[in-house]
């Protein structure tokens, strides 16, 4: 029995007694006792205890359940698309100064040997793609396996729009290239082919193979003089096939006669075509044809970016695409339309992927429509 007397005034003491279920209170010593039967009071004293410590223990236990479920929670799966659209901030992002990609006989001498330097430096770095082979090596790579969708069909343009960019950005990136990509206006030597400023073989980029060495692939021969004379390239026709730089320029007669297709009136005409569509088949037409068949070598197959005039001629490519969207750029600029792949029927729309085969994020078409804005800011 717990017992509280009180013995004199403004003085309480307590004591443990027996356990009789009994709580006396009182003032004096001889006072009358009042006693309350404490057993209930006890119970339910004892019972909040326990329930206390029920609720207490819960309240711990889903605690550590929801510890637990935030540390070992598996990361959310992201699901990779076939493009990469811009970033809000790219999006937003405007092209206030544009570098200008200028003819390559417009280049100071200086500006054309810090160019052949760079591309010459691809050929110095290891693959990004393969276990094997150099970054010069992907450029063809890529292309080749990209060629079944991307030529004779819509993408022919903006697809080599992307390619020559990333091309552009390996040399700045990778070379410590300064410069912007120079492009070749073969429409000025449609008829003196030979005498075009890109064939010099100290200010160019090389000329013909070697006329007494033997036949090495695409009916061409290597590249003996010029700056990329003994560089070794590592497809041909996607197969693995090292080999030298090789060219074949054809006879006189054959070369006047592929002139015809570059023409300056030719281009002129071409500026007038209002089909999207039209223009870039004719264009791919008549540049590709004239190009691979005037040098053949490396640049009769879809391994042609193996011959370093394969880019100074689609940067060319580009230059025309962009003045025919110029011509009338409320109609032109997004104009797109044709086959949306080389492999299909299928109508291209400005939606349709741009895929890099791991050269980088691949992008839809809409994305390289303007070459001063989205992802690009340069003029010709």
């Amino acid at each position: 029995m717990l017992s509280v007397f009180r013995t004199k005034p403004g003085y309480t003491s307590v004591e443990d007694g027996e356990y009789e279920g009994e709580l006396k209170l009182g003032g004096r010593a001889d006072s009358s006792v009042i006693t309350i039967k404490a057993g209930i009071c006890s119970a339910l004293v004892l019972t909040l205890l326990v329930l206390s410590s029920i609720v207490s223990t819960w309240i711990l236990f889903f605690g550590n359940m929801l510890q637990w479920q935030h540390t070992t929670a598996p990361a959310p799966v992201i699901v990779s698309t076939s493009y990469s659209a811009p970033s809000s901030s790219q999006a937003s992002w405007v092209c206030q100064q544009p570098s200008t990609r200028r003819e390559w006989r417009t280049l100071s001498e200086p500006e054309k040997n810090d160019y052949i330097n760079a591309v010459q430096c691809l050929a110095t770095k290891p693959s990004k793609l393969r276990n094997n082979g150099t970054l010069y090596d992907d450029f063809p790579w890529v292309h080749k396996r990209a060629s079944t969708y991307t030529h004779k069909s819509a993408p022919f343009l903006p697809w080599h729009r992307y390619y020559i960019h990333l091309y552009e950005k390996a040399l700045k990136e990778d070379c410590s290239f300064t410069g912007d990509l120079p492009y070749w206006d073969w429409s000025l030597d449609w008829n003196n082919f030979h005498a075009a400023p890109v064939w010099d073989s100290v200010s160019g980029l090389g000329g013909d193979g070697d006329a007494s060495g033997a036949m090495t692939v695409g009916e061409g021969r290597c590249v003996t003089k010029g700056p990329f004379s003994s560089i070794k390239v590592r497809y041909f026709d996607g197969e693995e096939h090292p080999h030298c730089l090789s060219r074949g320029f054809p006879s006189d007669g054959e070369l006047k006669e592929l002139g015809e297709l570059i023409k300056p009136e030719v281009i002129e005409d071409l500026m007038t075509e209002p089909d999207f569509d039209k223009f870039a088949s004719e264009v791919e037409r008549r540049g590709h044809k004239f190009l691979s068949h005037s040098v053949r070598g490396d640049l009769s197959k879809f391994t042609g970016p193996n011959d370093p005039v394969f880019f100074l001629h689609h940067t060319n490519l580009d230059r025309l695409w962009s003045q025919w969207q110029q011509t009338d750029p409320a109609k032109r600029l997004n104009a797109y339309n044709g086959k949306a792949n080389g492999n299909s029927m299928e109508p291209a729309q400005l939606s349709d992927p741009l895929d890099m085969d791991g050269l980088s994020r691949n992008l839809m078409v809409q994305n390289v429509m303007e070459t001063q804005g989205g992802q690009f800011c340069y003029k010709y």
